[in-house]
Parts: C-alpha cells; sequence; structure tokens
C-alpha cells in the first residue's frame, strides 16, 4: 500500500473515532453520546426513564463558530443510553475532505454507541465490520449519574421551542464530592417536563443538544446489551491498528 494513502486513510479513521466521541474521557456521543452530554446529564430527564428520540448535536467555539454538528437516533432505557451515528451525516472541522466518504467505503461511518452506568461501560460498535471497543465510564461521571447526586434546578424564564411551551433552567448536578456539573435545558410542560434541549459548556466550546419526534415508548432491552459475532477490541489504538491491518489483507487480494 501506498504510505501516503495508508497516512491518509489512518488520519480518516482517528477523525472519525473522535467524531464520534471515543476518547480519553469516554463521554457520549459515540463513546456514549453527544458532545457536551455525559452519563451524569441523564439525571436531566427526571423521572422520565424510557424514550426515544431523534436528536441534532452542535458543537459552538468561543466566537461562535461550528466546531462540529450530526443528527442522531437516541434512546434511553433505565439510565442506560443508546446513540446511533452516522458520520456521512456529520460535520467536524477536524474531518479531512472526503473522510466521510472514505469512513463510508471502509465501513466505518454507522456507530453505535451503548452506555451502560450500571457496569460503568462505554460500548463503541461498528456493525458493517463486526468490531466493538469496550471502555470505562469514568467513575466521576457514573457518581453524579447516582441518584444520590444533588440536583438543583433554577427557572431562567420561559421560551416556545419547536411549538413546545418550555421552561428555561439552569441546572446543576453535585455528587457526593461536591463536584459540579453545569447545563441548560429547556423542559417542554406538554412533554412530561422533558429537556427538549440541553445545553453545556466545556472550556470554549458549547454544546447543544435538541430533541425531536420524541416517543415515551419502552425501547426493547436488547438494544442496549452487546451483540454476538463482533469482535471486541480494548483501545481506539487496538482497533485502528486491526482496521489498518484488514484494510491492507484485502488490497493484497
Amino acid at each position: 500500500m501506498n504510505i501516503s494513502i495508508q497516512r491518509s486513510r489512518i488520519q480518516t479513521i482517528v477523525a472519525g473515532l473522535l467524531l464520534a466521541g471515543v476518547g480519553a474521557q469516554a463521554q457520549m456521543p459515540g463513546a456514549g453520546g453527544p458532545p457536551g452530554m455525559s452519563s451524569a446529564l441523564t439525571r436531566l430527564f427526571g423521572d422520565i426513564n424510557a424514550f426515544t428520540a431523534k436528536a441534532d448535536v452542535q458543537v459552538v467555539d468561543g466566537s461562535q463558530k461550528e466546531v462540529a454538528g450530526m443528527p442522531m437516533d437516541f434512546a434511553m432505557l433505565d439510565k442506560k443510553v443508546r446513540v446511533e451515528i452516522d458520520l456521512t451525516q456529520a460535520k467536524s472541522s477536524s474531518m479531512p475532505p472526503g473522510a466521510a466518504e472514505q469512513l463510508n467505503s471502509m465501513g466505518m461511518a454507522q456507530v453505535v454507541s451503548i452506555v451502560r452506568p450500571d457496569k460503568q461501560l462505554v460500548y463503541v460498535m461498528y456493525p458493517k465490520q463486526k468490531m466493538m471497543m469496550s471502555m470505562p465510564l469514568p467513575k466521576t461521571d457514573a457518581d453524579a449519574a447516582e441518584k444520590n447526586s444533588k440536583i438543583q434546578k433554577t427557572p431562567l424564564g420561559k421560551e416556545n421551542l419547536d411549538g413546545h411551551p418550555c421552561v428555561k433552567n439552569k441546572v446543576v448536578i453535585t455528587d457526593e464530592k461536591g463536584e459540579n456539573i453545569e447545563a441548560t435545558t429547556w423542559n417542554a410542560s406538554d412533554l412530561k417536563d422533558f429537556p427538549v434541549q440541553i445545553q453545556t459548556k466545556e472550556k470554549e466550546n458549547t454544546s447543544t443538544i435538541h430533541f425531536k419526534n420524541v416517543q415515551f415508548t419502552k425501547p426493547d432491552a436488547k438494544l442496549f446489551e452487546l451483540p454476538t459475532g463482533y469482535t471486541e477490541y480494548k483501545s481506539p489504538q487496538e482497533l485502528m491498528t486491526a482496521m489498518m491491518k484488514k484494510m491492507m489483507e484485502s488490497e493484497k487480494k
């Protein structure tokens, strides 16, 4: 394989993994969910334990320039979260030109992530390649997701979002160690107080998750379990090495 092509493909895989949310923090989406949303923020759904929805995610920097954006399918059941992403529909300043198409041809564009706070694990799966990673959920994140963490909600006003009358709230989640996670939510009074929009900040970036087509039907529990027949890797580095080896072998044939 041409070295420059190999290097380009490695760059493409790395960019795809980063866009899908795979990183040392193992935060949601991709490694569990949308950028800007950790498993602790499942507390924002209150007494709602099960739902499915479409979600649009946007990340902007301090100058309001878009860093990333993507649509996704979102499901939650008893604090377990499943997110499905198609990277061909995503935008990211870190993605090289043509990377999405290349990821698709490599069978890496469809990403399914499952966050299991009960097991303190995150699963990231690539269905077309039958590959997956399992990574530890940060303990501080898992602790804040527990019911014994405190949640304080302060109303900021009322707004209408997608035809839903909403109360805009500042929400602070505090774990047992006193560490805080802050978010702004738009809670729809006609949807059981569901947060149809969640906004968080991390350093200079602001992440917004906008939910649509919210359904309070209980998703199938099997969706949050590991499928059979997948090869498991313990890190993005392991997966990338295996993927490159697989591509090189296919090109020799």
